[in-house]
């Protein structure tokens, strides 16, 4: 096949594939947010026998959306509550795309120097933007999970080489027992970060009707055994509550006991770039690291977590990687020393969008937005009889209750099935609840309206 022959092949496809993105993106605001096809009928719907001869790219594309668009829920929407997703600012969805055709693998500052410098000055961002110490080291990962497992494994390398045992050598295994410490809420992405990092489960140390940590229990652990190696995850945002630690008591403790104090902030971490509400992260930026998502609050597309350490030099010992065919290290730690990948995409270019198009007092606006929708559905939620907000609103977070279980429950499935709005069912304390996090920043006054009168047409449909 000629080159110009495989060029026009390469533009028919990805005009077929701007169509039908074109087309999603203009009824996604007004469609039903629930998939019109649930994952029982999505067979019947794709081919699963490998053809022997192939199609044209763009036949295969337009086979694609029609198989896979009615399975489809619109994460995208403004009355989409659930898993804590934001949307796609249009900055970050075009530079997502570009990141795609560019097809840089971006693990070295040598062979992708344009991806990895954009990467580099949209780290330095995130630094002034969060408050966080000059100077850290800052990795795009997958997600929360492999943020939280960065700056895991680099605590935990750093606190058994004070005890004199370098993992990197000699492994876990002789090394010292080490503990781990969290609040009772601690999410589940550190808890599982945790178990891929050889530290177990974590030891709970107590919590508030809110989520945050019991700062006399975490004190009394601490106290226990006072010499053991120590690893404490902090959190910026209750998944439920959306309540913050108390962030200078606890790191005061934890850092005078010689722990290393992580910071997990998946949506939470963003309230630092507020001055509205930067008071909720006060004493944060005294730990050691912090994870954060930007395909949360900031609003870029999926997937992008962020990792953050403080000490540069022990993150390279902790993830680096060198071997003959790769380029060699240049003085400054490559992109594929601070993530567990060593191939990956430049995925931190839609950060550096999202944070050029918003700018300082863009992103500001932005958190202040979403917080100020969630107290809106508080109060529209809290005017329903039978209905009770369960947390103190403080962040993105809006936890409710119908009468008793059942009857939160059967609202929580009524509101997926009608399809107006999209919120997770969980349990909190006990009780059923259905979950409301703010994250889209397309969730404005018409967005909550809508959501209170279908929450309230819900009510009144199961009485």
């Amino acid at each position: 096949m000629d080159e110009a022959t495989e060029r026009e092949r390469m533009r028919a496809a990805l005009a077929r594939a701007q169509r039908h993105a074109d087309d999603w993106l203009d009824t996604l605001a007004e469609r039903a947010i629930r998939p019109d096809v649930g994952i029982e009928g999505m067979p019947a719907r794709v081919d699963s026998v490998l053809p022997a001869s192939g199609r044209e790219a763009a036949a295969v594309i337009d086979e694609l959306a029609a198989a896979v668009e009615p399975g489809l829920m619109a994460m995208g929407s403004p009355r989409f509550y659930g898993l804590v997703i934001g949307g796609a600012h249009p900055a970050a969805l075009a530079a997502d795309w570009l990141v795609s055709a560019w097809d840089q693998n971006t693990g070295s500052r040598r062979t992708a120097p344009g991806t990895a410098a954009i990467e580099e000055v949209a780290g330095e961002w995130l630094l002034e933007l969060l408050g966080l110490p000059e100077g850290s080291a800052v990795g795009f990962t997958t997600g929360a999970t492999s943020a939280n497992l960065s700056c895991l494994v680099t605590g935990r390398d750093t606190v058994l080489r004070r005890r004199g045992h370098d993992v990197a050598v000699a492994g876990l295994a002789g090394a010292p027992r080490l503990r781990f410490l969290a609040g009772d809420a601690v999410h589940s992405s550190v808890v599982l970060a945790g178990r891929i990092a050889g530290m177990g489960a974590p030891q709970r140390v107590g919590g508030d009707e809110q989520g945050r940590i019991d700062v006399a229990g975490l004190e009394r652990a601490l106290a226990a055994d006072p010499d053991a190696p120590t690893v404490v995850a902090l959190q910026a945002g209750d998944v439920h509550s959306g309540a913050f630690d108390g962030f200078e008591a606890a790191i005061g403790l934890a850092r005078a006991a010689g722990a290393w104090v992580h910071v997990d902030g998946a949506f939470g971490l963003w309230a630092a770039a507020s001055p509205r509400h930067a008071h909720l992260v006060a004493g944060m930026d005294g730990a050691d690291s912090w994870a954060t998502d930007a395909h949360k609050t900031l609003n870029v597309p999926y997937d992008c977590g962020v990792a953050v350490v403080r000490d540069r030099a022990a993150m390279a010992a902790s993830l680096g990687v060198q071997a003959a065919y790769l380029p060699g290290a240049s003085g400054v730690p490559d992109p594929w020393d601070r993530v567990p990948e060593l191939s990956r995409r430049a995925r931190g270019v839609t950060v550096w969008a999202a944070l050029r198009a918003l700018g300082r007092d863009g992103v500001a606006g932005l958190v202040d937005g979403l917080v100020a929708a969630a107290t809106d559905l508080a109060a529209g939620f809290g005017a329903i009889p039978g209905i009770d907000v369960l947390n103190d609103v403080v962040f993105t977070q809006v936890c409710l209750a119908a009468r008793d279980d059942a009857e939160t429950a059967a609202l929580g499935e009524w509101l997926r099935a009608e399809g107006t709005v999209w919120a997770s069912s969980s349990m909190w304390h006990g009780r059923t609840i259905v979950r409301f996090a703010v994250s889209n920043r397309g969730t404005d006054a018409e967005a909550v309206r809508r959501t209170v009168d279908a929450v309230e047409r819900g009510v009144r449909a199961l009485r």
